[in-house]
């Protein structure tokens, strides 16, 4: 498998025979980074606003998941689940693989509730809001790692060059995890259930132009 980040929120995930997927694909000119020109099988929406829901952004795709349920497409299982803070409606969506499971907390305002993690199932890898402003922040989404439990960990939606959204930077966030302030950043994440370490583990991944 093989996982990209996009800026904000947007990631395309990769599975050889299986459908690809782009997560929260997001207006440039809102939020910054490149004009996205992605392909996939199937795209996900967090939130119906221009930081995580550019259409235009994403051709080929066949499936557009918005909504709470379970979809089986091109081999992938995935569980969306709505998650509900101060009146505020998000989808998380969880991407089973078979070996894997990728977890796509959209732009998730507070901790889910017990009952809201219980329907996210087992999640390997957990792709986590930890800047703030209308998502979580560093304190709120060290908690929701803990609540989760993942093998890996890969942040978004905080402060980049890049970026143009009012986000705080990633350091916060390293900080929370007891982690160095100037990790490495990687253009890609490549990842087999082999891989997958007991204790959380944070990957850095820089945006893909």
């Amino acid at each position: 498998m093989e996982i990209k980040w996009y800026g904000h929120s947007c990631f395309r995930i990769v599975e050889r025979g299986m459908a690809s997927i782009v997560t929260d694909p997001f207006d440039h000119k809102k939020v910054g980074y490149s004009a996205l020109k992605l392909k996939a099988d199937v795209v996900t929406i967090s939130q119906d606003i221009p930081g995580h829901n550019h259409i235009a952004g994403v051709s080929g795709k066949e499936w557009e998941i918005r909504g709470a349920g379970e979809y089986e497409i091109g081999g992938v299982f995935i569980t969306a689940v709505t998650t509900i803070a101060n009146d505020k409606k998000n989808l998380v969506t969880v991407f089973d693989y078979g070996d894997l499971t990728v977890g796509h907390l959209g732009n998730i305002s507070d901790v889910p509730k017990r009952s809201e993690i219980e329907a996210m199932g087992t999640v390997n890898i957990a792709l986590v809001p930890v800047g703030g402003g209308n998502s979580l922040n560093a304190a709120q989404a060290a908690e929701v790692i803990s609540l989760l439990e993942p093998g890996f960990v890969i942040p978004m939606h905080y402060k980049t060059a890049d970026s143009a959204t009012k986000l705080n930077a990633l350091n916060r966030f390293l900080q929370e995890m007891g982690l160095s302030k100037s990790e490495e950043a990687e253009d890609s994440f490549k990842i087999t259930k082999a891989s997958i370490p007991e204790d959380s583990r944070v990957v850095v991944l820089s945006p893909t132009k």
